[in-house]
């Protein structure tokens, strides 16, 4: 009879232990869960302020196991001047949302997508830097390789902005593509592996009242570059740009609208395509410009009868078709 009640006993005492062990696995991970953000901030805050010709910061990450996600909030990266060491704007982004792309895992492939909610892109040309032409571009995509440790296959830019500005002009520059949407899918052609092209870009971007858009499909694992893209910009209003005029051609705009159109192919190391410029009702020389200098008329005269001369009279735009 006494072995009888040794069973229940023993049993017993394994539920509770199993209990405690579950408990303890439970308690563990609650412990990862909360320490786990505080402990990738400041490694990547540390990483940031150790960029060789960078400083940055982010304010706060946000880790998302089940969705295997993890948001960078308020980050930013300053230019450091390499002579003076002032800190410039290069880039900042309201949130980076970075996680597994789950679609391509029922391809069988382990990559990740990138989503950017309101990021800013500046590049800035300054006194000190002259002299020294700066791979802003492959730095900053090296960048975001460190916070991304799979291959991104898709990622996307809501309400991006893109500007440029020059502090060493007279009047200084600043021109500014904004409302900038780009969708980038199948980047590491887990989807249709067999097409010459896979993936695909679509970028639209708002330049002061004019409209941008491109379309690109792309192979971006090929040997050779190996694309088709193609490009329009329409109704950009020119006077909105004289800063720019002002500062590089010593000349403003009273009137007139520009558009772009473009196409470029690529394959086995050959390329070709063109580039088609167009400006609408152009008005360089006017009423307004009656109390410039003489030589400063003198030049928008000549700037003004370029224009004439290739002018099509019919439509009043001057276009011209540039092959490359």
């Amino acid at each position: 009879m006494q072995e009888k009640k040794k069973a229940p006993i023993t049993k017993h005492l394994r539920k509770k232990r199993l209990l405690k062990i579950f408990l303890a696995i439970i308690i563990i991970l609650i412990i990862v869960r909360v320490t786990l953000p505080f402990i990738v901030l400041h490694y990547a805050n540390k990483s940031l302020a150790g960029m060789p010709g960078y400083y940055g910061h982010v304010q706060d990450i946000d880790i998302s196991l089940i969705r295997g996600a993890y948001q960078l909030d308020n980050l930013y990266i300053n230019k450091l001047d390499s002579v003076t060491q002032m800190q410039t704007t290069f880039f900042k982004v309201e949130t980076i949302d970075l996680s597994i792309e789950w679609r391509a895992l029922f391809h069988g492939s382990m990559v990740g997508e990138m989503v950017f909610q309101r990021p800013m892109l500046r590049f800035t040309r300054e006194k000190t830097d002259l002299d020294q032409v700066k791979k802003d571009t492959s730095d900053f995509r090296d960048l975001l390789d460190a916070f991304m440790p799979l291959h991104i296959n898709r990622f996307e830019i809501l309400q991006g902005e893109i500007a440029y500005h020059d502090s060493t002009s007279k009047p200084v520059v600043s021109i500014e593509m904004t409302n900038t949407h780009v969708l980038a899918q199948n980047l590491r052609s887990v989807y249709d592996a067999d097409a010459l092209l896979p993936a695909t870009i679509d970028a639209s971007a708002y330049l002061y009242r004019g409209n941008l858009n491109m379309k690109m499909k792309l192979n971006p694992l090929a040997t050779y570059p190996t694309f088709d893209m193609n490009t329009e910009l329409t109704n950009t209003n020119l006077p909105e740009l004289n800063e720019f005029f002002k500062a590089y051609g010593k000349f403003d705009v009273n009137k007139g609208t520009f558009g772009l159109y473009s196409e470029m192919a690529a394959k086995n190391n050959k390329f070709t395509g063109y580039v088609k410029p167009v400006i609408v009702d152009l008005d360089v020389f006017g009423p307004e410009d009656k109390n410039d200098g003489f030589l400063h008329k003198l030049w928008e005269r000549v700037v003004g009868s370029v224009g004439v001369i290739f002018t099509n009279q019919k439509k009043d735009q001057i276009a011209t078709k540039i092959p490359l």
